[in-house]
C-alpha cells in the first residue's frame, strides 16, 4: 500500500512540473511574440508594396479551394459559390531572426495590419462591393505571409441551355490585381487546377473539374501587361429531377395524344382530348420558360415540347376533318372510286378495320352468310309478292275483258260485275303503293349504304393516322434521348 501511494505521489509531482514548464514556455513565447510584434510594426507601413527595390516584381501565389456551390441561376446567368482563397507572398520588411526570439518562427496577426494585394474577381456579379473578410494572416520569420480568407462569390457565367436538362456548363472565375500591372505584382497559380478535396456534393450539379490557366492581357488603355488566373469550373447537370418531373410526363402525354384517333367519332370526346393534351403541354412549356434565360438558344426539352404541341395541333385538325367525313349523310356524294380501291379495299385490310357496327370477335364469314341469306330471303319474298299481285292483276284484266264482252253482247248489268271491277281497281292501287314503298326502301338503303361507306373511310383514316403519330412520337423520343447521349 505504501509503495503504491508513493508511486502515485511521484507521478502527480511530475505532471505538475511538466504543466509548470509548459506554462513558462508559453509565457516566454508570448513575451517574445509581443516583443517581435512591437519591433516589426514600429516603422512599418501597409500602404506601399513591400519590396526593397521598386523595380522588382512581387510574386503572389494564388490557390482556390471550392467548398460548395450555393446556387446556379440560369435565368440571370449568375453562379454563387463558397470559396476559400489562399494568397501568399513575401514581405521584405517583416523578417526576423528566430534565434533571437527563442525559436519563434511564426505569428498570427490581423490582415489589415500588413500590405495585401488587391486581387479581386474580375467577373463579379454582386452588388455588394464590401472589403474582404478581415481574417488573420500567418507571418513567418522569412517574411512569407499566408492569407486564407473565405468568400461567397457571385460571378457571371454564360449559360448554354441548348441541351437542357442534359447540359454541361463552364463557368470562369478570373482573379487578378485591380491596380497593379504585371511589372509590379505577378500572379502565380500554385496548382494546375482548383482544389476540390473539401467540396460538398451538390444535389443538382456534378463537378467534372476546375482547371486553372494564367493569362497575360494587354488592354487598349495601357501598355503594361496585366496577368490574371482563370479557374474554369466544369459542371454537369444531374438530370434525374428534370427527367421525372418534366420529360417523362411530356413523353406519356405525347403517347396519349394519338389515342384520340382510336376514340369512336360518336363519343364526342375526340377534339376535347386533343385540346386537353395541348393545354397540359402548354403548362409544362411555361414551367421550362420560367427556368431558362430568354435567349435565342431553345433548350432541347423545349424543342421536344414544341414538336409535340405541333403534332397534337395537327392531330386535332385531322380529327375535325375525319369527323366531317364520318358524319357525311345521304346528301353527300358517293365515295370516289379511287377511295374505294385504296382505302376501303387495301388500307382497311392492312389496319384490320371492319365494317361499322361489325363485331370484331365474331367470324366474318358467318356474318357475310347471314347477310346474304337475309338479302336472298328479302328478295325472294319481294318476288313472291310481286308475282302474286301480278297474277291477281292479270285475273282482273281478264275479268274486265270478259265483263266488257258480256256487257256489249247481252247488256248484262249485275252486282257481281260491279264487285269484280271494284276489286280489280283496288288491286291496281295496292300494286302502285307497294312499288312506291319498295322504291323508297331501296333509296333509303342506298343512302344508308353511302353513309356507312363514308363512316368506314373515316374509321380507316383514323387508324392510319393513329399509327403514323405513334411512330412519330416514338422517333421523337428516341431522337431527344440520342441527342442527350
Amino acid at each position: 500500500m505504501k509503495r503504491n501511494s508513493l508511486s502515485s505521489f511521484f507521478i502527480s509531482l511530475w505532471l505538475l512540473f511538466t504543466a509548470a514548464m509548459l506554462q513558462a514556455v508559453e509565457s516566454a513565447k508570448g513575451k517574445y511574440a509581443h516583443m517581435l510584434f512591437n519591433e516589426l510594426f514600429e516603422d512599418y507601413s501597409n500602404a506601399l508594396r513591400p519590396v526593397e527595390d521598386t523595380d522588382k516584381v512581387l510574386n503572389v501565389t494564388l490557390q482556390i479551394t471550392l467548398s460548395q456551390i450555393k446556387d446556379m441561376d440560369e435565368r440571370n446567368q449568375i453562379l454563387s459559390a463558397y470559396l476559400w482563397i489562399r494568397q501568399s507572398w513575401y514581405d521584405a520588411y517583416l523578417r526576423w531572426d528566430k534565434d533571437k526570439y527563442d525559436g519563434l518562427d511564426s505569428i498570427r496577426i490581423p490582415s489589415n495590419l500588413v500590405w495585401r494585394p488587391d486581387i479581386v474577381l474580375y467577373n463579379k456579379a454582386d452588388d455588394d462591393f464590401s472589403e474582404p473578410v478581415n481574417t488573420n494572416v500567418v507571418l513567418r520569420y522569412d517574411g512569407k505571409i499566408t492569407w486564407d480568407a473565405p468568400a461567397i462569390t457571385k460571378s457571371s457565367c454564360v449559360v448554354d441551355v441548348s441541351y437542357f436538362p442534359f447540359d454541361s456548363q463552364q463557368c470562369n472565375l478570373t482573379f487578378g490585381s485591380w491596380t497593379y500591372n504585371g511589372n509590379q505584382v505577378d500572379i502565380i497559380n500554385s496548382l494546375d487546377s482548383g482544389d476540390l478535396s473539401d467540396f460538398i456534393e451538390d444535389v443538382e450539379w456534378e463537378i467534372r473539374g476546375m482547371p486553372a490557366v494564367k493569362n497575360v492581357i494587354t488592354y487598349g488603355c495601357c501598355s503594361e501587361p496585366y496577368p490574371d488566373v482563370t479557374f474554369t469550373l466544369i459542371l454537369k447537370r444531374k438530370s434525374s429531377f428534370y427527367i421525372f418531373n418534366l420529360l417523362l410526363p411530356c413523353i406519356l402525354i405525347s403517347f396519349l395524344a394519338p389515342l384520340g384517333f382510336y376514340l369512336p367519332a360518336d363519343s364526342g370526346e375526340k377534339v376535347s382530348l386533343g385540346v386537353t393534351v395541348l393545354l397540359a403541354l402548354t403548362v409544362f412549356q411555361l414551367m421550362v420558360a420560367e427556368i431558362m434565360p430568354p435567349s435565342e438558344n431553345v433548350p432541347l426539352i423545349g424543342k421536344y415540347y414544341i414538336a409535340t404541341m405541333t403534332m397534337i395541333t395537327a392531330s386535332t385538325a385531322l380529327t375535325i376533318i375525319i369527323m366531317n367525313l364520318h358524319h357525311c349523310g345521304s346528301e353527300a356524294k358517293p365515295v370516289p372510286q379511287w377511295a374505294r380501291v385504296v382505302i376501303l379495299d387495301y388500307m382497311s385490310k392492312i389496319f384490320f378495320v371492319y365494317d361499322v357496327g361489325e363485331n370484331c370477335t365474331s367470324p366474318k364469314r358467318e356474318k357475310e352468310e347471314r347477310k346474304l341469306e337475309g338479302d336472298d330471303g328479302c328478295r325472294r319474298r319481294h318476288k313472291e309478292v310481286r308475282s302474286h299481285l301480278s297474277n291477281r292483276g292479270d285475273d282482273c284484266n281478264f275479268k274486265e275483258k270478259l265483263n266488257g264482252n258480256l256487257n256489249k253482247n247481252y247488256a248484262v248489268h249485275g252486282e257481281n260485275v260491279k264487285e269484280t271491277v271494284n276489286c280489280c281497281s283496288c288491286y291496281k292501287m295496292l300494286i302502285k303503293n307497294i312499288e312506291y314503298i319498295a322504291n323508297c326502301v331501296r333509296d333509303h338503303k342506298a343512302n344508308r349504304a353511302k353513309g356507312i361507306e363514308w363512316k368506314k373511310v373515316a374509321k380507316v383514316m383514323d387508324r392510319f393516322f393513329m399509327w403514323i403519330f405513334f411512330i412519330m412520337v416514338f422517333f421523337m423520343s428516341v431522337l431527344i434521348i440520342g441527342k442527350a447521349a
